[in-house]
């Protein structure tokens, strides 16, 4: 039970570093294009896709700006949290 529980918690700690990868990324438009970025807008789209859909029916959806990567962080983060407490 104990390695499942450390494995969790990496998957959420690399999930939590693509995403932050993502973030990085947005800033430099000519590295988009690569396999790489595709491959890390593939696996985080998943998880931020729903973060932006709670965004915007709350009304939160600012334009240009996407909050959702920093829900995405606070939501991992207290899944990791309850999942360490336990």
């Amino acid at each position: 039970m104990y390695q499942i529980k450390i494995a969790l918690i990496l998957l959420f700690r690399i999930i939590d570093s693509l995403i932050l990868v993502r973030v990085l990324l947005s800033f430099f438009p000519t590295l988009q294009l690569s396999r790489i970025s595709y491959f890390i807008y593939q696996m985080t789209e998943p998880i931020l896709a729903p973060c932006r859909a709670i965004l915007d029916k709350l009304g939160l959806g600012m334009g240009m700006f996407d909050f959702s990567p920093i829900l995405a962080f606070l939501i991992l983060g207290l899944i990791r949290n309850l999942l360490v407490a336990f």
